[in-house]
């Protein structure tokens, strides 16, 4: 019948969607592990937050042991979460608890960096003259996922550090949290600013040039 033919029709256009949403949130994480890699070159310090966290267990071992031992080589300090802020489901209203990384049970999922690792990546940013921020530390839009970031942002809010904050889910994070005005610079590309910092060619400033 005509209503089953758009049921069906409307069925495979919601899977197309989320399809290329799995395809431009792939291509995302893969942004930021090559702009992590770059910035080992200049950085003093890295701090990953949850989203990084789940990209580097992405990683082969292989990978993730040459990145280690490149940080080492150049003296640079990375900071990896110590603890997360989990819950049986992907809900603000869901059971919550706090556990070390590494050890999330089955059933729950990492949602937000844990408080020790919040502290220990805000006392991080104290010290720095420059902080580039490219994503939240966990799902900032659920209140009560929200501390890992909100103690980063406070804590950058502080700092006399030039602030840079990348595109996309930062700069809403920022603003959500009321810390936008505290910030040097707010970028409106997120992927954008990744490959300039990685030293890519940006095709809008390449065609502005040719002119």
């Amino acid at each position: 019948s005509d209503v089953y033919k758009r049921q069906l029709e409307n069925s495979v256009e919601l899977l197309k969607e989320q399809i290329r949403a799995a395809q431009q949130n792939h291509q995302h994480y893969e942004e930021r592990i090559q702009t992590i890699r770059q910035e080992l070159d200049r950085r003093q310090q890295e701090a990953a937050g949850h989203e990084q966290e789940q990209e580097a267990l992405k990683e082969s071992l292989g990978e993730a042991a040459v990145r280690k031992k490149k940080a080492e080589e150049k003296g640079v300090k990375l900071l990896l979460p110590v603890d997360n802020r989990i819950g049986d489901e992907f809900s603000n209203d869901c059971n919550m608890k706090v556990v070390p990384c590494g050890q999330i049970p089955d059933g729950w999922e990492g949602l937000d960096i844990g408080p020790e690792t919040a502290k220990l990546f805000a006392d991080a940013v104290k010290t720095a003259k420059t902080v580039v921020w490219n994503g939240p530390m966990g799902c900032f839009e659920m209140p009560n996922f929200a501390a890992g970031t909100k103690a980063v942002a406070a804590a950058l809010a502080e700092t006399d550090a030039v602030t840079i904050i990348g595109g996309g889910d930062s700069a809403a994070a920022v603003n959500q949290l009321g810390y936008g005005d505290k910030m040097t610079h707010i970028s409106t590309g997120g992927g954008a600013s990744l490959e300039f910092l990685e030293g890519k060619e940006l095709p809008g400033v390449a065609a502005a040039n040719d002119k």
